[in-house]
C-alpha cells in the first residue's frame, strides 16, 4: 500500500513557505532548489501554489494521482496543482462560490501547461455521463485549436501564448461541466508579418505546410480537435483557406517585375475579383461627409496596406474562432475561471507589444496585491484582530503611469494618434518627456529630469519604465502605427465583396450600406478596456493563485539558476506574501461552518450546540486545550495562526470520524444481531406451532392405523373362531 505524504511528514525541504525557518531570500531560494532537485516542483505559501517548470515530463499527473487528491483537504497531502484544483472545484460545487484560478509568471514559466492541468483535473473528477464527456472533450480540445492559431515559438518558450485567454468553465448543481465561455485578449498580430530574430510565426502556418510529413500533420494539425469542438467540415476548410490567403499575402510584391500569380491565387482562394483587390492595394479613398477623395499609394504605403490586411485578416479569423468555439460550449451557470495570459516580457528589443503585455501583468500583480496582501491586512482590521502591520510595495503607481485617463502613457499615445498634423514616434516621445518627466518610475534621456542625461544605457529613441518585475526599456519606433492599427476602407470593402462567406463575415464594415465615418478605437484603448473588464470579472470571484517560476533560460531540465529565480521571487512579491501570512494567520473560517465541521470533537457541542456559534467554538477550543497564542476570535471568524494547528484539528476530526464510523458499525451489527435473533425466535415459535399441529395429525393417523389394524385382527380372530366352530359341528 502506498504511503501518502502529508504537508509536514517526510517532506523534502519545507512544503509550505509559511513554516520556513529562518525566513529570508536565501533560505527561500534554497528551499525551492532542494525541492526542485528532488522533482518536487510545487510548494505552498498558505493557499498560493508556487510552480517551477521542470522542462520535462514527470509521473505526477497520472489517474492515480488524480484519485489521491480527490476530495482531500488542501494541506493533507504534499503540495500539488491538483490540490488547488480540487479545492477550487469543491468550493464551487459545495459552497456555490464562483472561482477563478490566476496563473501568472514570466514567459516560459509553464502557465499554459498549468492551465491545462487544472482543466484536465476538473474533467477527471466530475461526472461521467455521455453528455458530460462530450462537454469535457469540447472544453479540453479548445486548447489545441487556440494554441495552433495563437501560440508561437519565441527565444524563451517553444510554445509561447501570443494572446491572452480567460475561460469560464460552467457547472450545474451536481458539479458537472455544462460548457464555457472564452475571452481572448490582444493577439500579437504583428507576428504575422514580422518575427523577432530567432523566433517563428504562429504554429498553424507550419502545421499546414505541404512540405510537412504526414506524421507531423497527423500529430499537430488541429483538424481533429476542431471536429470535436463542433466545427463543420466546410467551416474547417474555410478557416484553412483564410490561413493560406494570409500566407500568400506575404508573397505579394510591389515592383514592375513582381509576380501576379500570388495575387491571382489569393483571389481564387477568397473569391475576390482580381481587379478589385489590385485597386485596393493601389489606391486609398478618404471620405469626409459627402466627399470622396482617392489618392494613389506609393510603394511603402502599398506594403503597409498589404501587411495591415494580413494582420487584420488573421486577427479577425482568430476572434471568429473564439466566437465559434463559444457557440459550441457557452452556457450561463456557476463558473470556474482559468486565466492563461502572457507572462512578463523583457527582451533585448521591446516594442508596443511588450509594453501592452507588461501593462496587463502590472494589472494582474495589482489584483494579486489587492486580493491577497492588502485584503489580508484589511480583514484583520475589520475583524478586530491585533497584529503587526507589514509594509509592501503597491504597484498602483505604475498602473497609473500607464492607464491614467489624462496623464497616462496610453492616453498620451491616443492623443498623438488623433492629433492633426504630422505625428511620429518622436513627437510621441517628446510628449511623454513633457508629461511624465517627474514620475519616479519613468526614465528618458530627453526628459526635463537630468538624472538620465548621461545614461548611455538608455538611447535617445527609447524610454524606460520601472515595472514591478524590473526595469524595461522600450523602443518608441512603431508605437504610433501599431496603436493606430489602421486598415484602409478600400481593403475592407474588397474583403466584403469576397465570394467567401467567412471572409465576408470578418469585414462587416466593408458593406457600403453601413458606412461609418467614426474613427475605430485604437489598439491601446481596446486593450485597456478589455483588461478593465477582465479585472472586474476576476474581482467578483474567489481567487486561487498559481505563481509560475522559470528555473533557467535554456529551457533545459535539471538546471536551477539561482539569480534568475531570485529575480522572479522579487517581482512576484512572494517573500512579502509569506511575511503577511506569518505575521497574521494562515487559516480563517466563519464560526458557523467551523463549529459544524469540528463539533464532534467535544461532548458539549456534539451533536447539537444550543447557543451562539462563537460560544460553541470557544468551548470547543478550550476542550481541545489549543494554546491561546495559536488562535484569535474575530467579530465573525476564528483565526488560526499556524497550519500545524489546523492539521491537528483535521487529524482529530479524522480520528473522531473513524471512531464514529466504528460506533455506527457496532450499533448496526448489534441491531442486526438482535433483529436476526428476534426473527429466529419468531420463526422457532412458528415452527414449533406447526410441528405440534403436525404431531396431532400424525397421532390421529397413528391411532386410526392402530384402530384399523386392531379391527383387522378382531375380524381375523372372529373368522378363525367361526371356522373352527363350523368344523366342530
Amino acid at each position: 500500500m502506498e504511503v501518502k505524504t502529508s504537508l509536514l511528514d517526510n517532506m523534502i525541504g519545507v512544503g509550505d513557505m509559511v513554516l520556513l525557518e529562518p525566513l529570508n531570500e536565501d533560505s527561500f531560494i534554497n528551499n525551492l532548489k532542494k525541492r526542485f532537485d528532488h522533482n518536487e516542483v510545487y510548494t505552498y505559501i498558505g493557499s498560493v501554489v508556487i510552480s517551477i517548470n521542470p522542462y520535462r515530463s514527470l509521473p505526477i499527473y497520472t489517474p492515480e494521482k488524480v484519485e489521491e487528491y480527490r476530495n482531500r483537504n488542501f494541506y493533507e497531502l504534499s503540495p500539488h496543482i491538483f490540490a488547488l484544483s480540487d479545492e477550487a472545484y469543491r468550493s464551487l460545487r459545495d459552497q456555490d462560490k464562483d472561482q477563478c484560478i490566476l496563473i501568472t509568471g514570466e514567459s516560459g514559466a509553464g502557465k499554459t501547461e498549468a492551465s491545462k492541468l487544472v482543466m484536465s483535473y476538473v474533467a477527471a473528477v466530475c461526472g461521467k455521463g455521455a453528455e458530460v464527456n462530450q462537454v469535457k472533450e469540447q472544453l479540453l480540445q479548445s486548447n489545441p485549436v487556440l494554441e495552433a492559431f495563437g501560440n508561437a515559438k519565441t527565444v524563451r518558450n517553444d510554445n509561447s501564448s501570443r494572446f491572452g485567454k480567460y475561460m469560464d468553465i460552467e457547472f450545474d448543481f451536481k458539479g458537472d461541466p455544462l460548457g464555457g465561455v472564452i475571452s481572448n485578449y490582444l493577439l500579437e498580430k504583428s507576428r504575422v508579418v514580422k518575427q523577432p530574430r530567432g523566433e517563428r510565426n504562429f504554429h498553424i502556418f507550419y502545421q499546414i505546410l505541404s512540405g510537412a510529413s504526414e506524421d507531423f500533420l497527423c500529430k499537430c494539425c488541429p483538424c481533429n480537435a476542431m471536429q470535436i469542438v463542433g466545427f463543420m467540415d466546410h467551416e474547417t476548410q474555410s478557416v484553412f483557406e483564410v490561413v493560406a490567403a494570409v500566407l500568400k499575402l506575404g508573397n505579394i510584391e510591389f515592383k514592375p517585375e513582381s509576380r501576379v500569380n500570388e495575387l491571382k491565387e489569393i483571389c481564387e482562394l477568397t473569391g475576390i475579383d482580381q481587379s478589385v483587390l489590385e485597386r485596393a492595394f493601389s489606391f486609398r479613398t478618404v471620405e469626409a461627409k459627402q466627399e470622396k477623395v482617392s489618392t494613389t499609394l506609393n510603394v511603402a504605403q502599398a506594403y503597409y496596406a498589404r501587411d495591415a490586411l494580413a494582420k487584420n485578416l488573421y486577427s479577425r479569423l482568430f476572434s471568429w474562432l473564439v466566437t465559434r468555439i463559444n457557440e459550441s460550449i457557452k452556457v450561463l451557470k456557476k463558473v470556474m475561471g482559468v486565466l492563461d495570459i502572457y507572462g512578463f516580457e523583457i527582451f533585448e528589443d521591446n516594442s508596443f507589444e511588450q509594453f501592452i503585455i507588461n501593462y496587463c501583468n502590472e494589472k494582474l500583480q495589482q489584483i494579486f496585491i489587492e486580493l491577497t496582501l492588502k485584503e489580508e491586512q484589511e480583514e484583520y482590521i475589520r475583524e478586530g484582530i491585533e497584529w503587526t502591520h507589514i509594509e509592501y510595495f503597491n504597484n498602483a503607481i505604475i498602473c497609473d503611469l500607464i492607464e491614467n485617463n489624462q496623464t497616462g502613457i496610453l492616453a498620451m499615445l491616443d492623443e498623438e494618434c488623433l492629433r492633426p498634423g504630422t505625428v511620429t514616434d518622436d513627437t510621441f516621445l517628446e510628449k511623454l518627456n513633457q508629461v511624465c518627466a517627474t514620475h519616479q518610475h519613468f526614465e528618458s534621456r530627453m526628459s526635463k529630469c537630468s538624472r538620465f542625461l548621461n545614461d548611455t544605457s538608455l538611447p535617445h529613441s527609447c524610454f524606460r519604465i520601472q515595472h514591478y518585475a524590473g526595469k524595461v526599456m522600450y523602443q518608441v519606433e512603431g508605437f504610433v502605427d501599431k496603436n493606430n492599427d489602421l486598415l484602409y476602407r478600400d481593403l475592407s470593402q474588397a474583403m466584403w465583396k469576397a465570394n467567401h462567406s467567412l471572409i465576408k463575415a470578418l469585414f462587416p464594415e466593408g458593406n457600403p450600406a453601413k458606412i461609418n465615418l467614426k474613427r475605430p478605437p485604437t489598439a491601446g484603448s481596446q486593450f485597456k478596456a478589455s483588461v478593465a473588464t477582465l479585472m472586474k470579472n476576476l474581482q467578483t470571484k474567489n481567487p486561487n493563485y498559481i505563481r509560475c517560476i522559470k528555473p533557467n533560460d535554456k529551457k533545459a531540465a535539471h538546471i536551477f539558476n539561482d539569480a534568475l529565480v531570485c529575480h522572479q521571487i522579487r517581482y512576484l512579491g512572494l517573500l512579502e506574501n509569506v511575511r503577511v501570512r506569518r505575521a497574521g494567520y494562515a487559516f480563517r473560517q466563519a464560526y458557523e461552518p467551523c463549529l459544524e465541521r469540528y463539533k464532534m470533537l467535544c461532548k458539549q457541542t456534539w451533536p447539537h450546540w444550543r447557543g451562539p456559534a462563537r460560544a460553541g467554538v470557544e468551548v470547543l477550543f478550550n476542550e481541545l486545550e489549543i494554546p491561546e497564542e495559536e488562535f484569535s476570535f474575530g467579530r465573525s471568524k476564528i483565526f488560526i495562526r499556524n497550519p500545524r494547528t489546523l492539521f491537528k484539528l483535521e487529524d482529530l476530526r479524522k480520528q473522531r470520524l473513524e471512531d464514529l464510523a466504528t460506533l455506527i458499525e457496532k450499533i448496526y451489527r448489534g441491531w442486526k444481531c438482535r433483529t436476526r435473533f428476534l426473527l429466529m425466535k419468531k420463526s422457532q415459535i412458528v415452527i414449533a406451532s406447526c410441528f405440534k399441529t403436525i404431531l396431532k395429525h400424525l397421532s390421529c393417523i397413528f391411532l386410526l392405523c392402530a384402530y384399523r389394524k386392531a379391527c383387522c385382527r378382531i375380524d381375523n380372530h372372529c373368522f378363525s373362531v367361526d371356522k373352527h366352530f363350523c368344523l366342530s359341528t
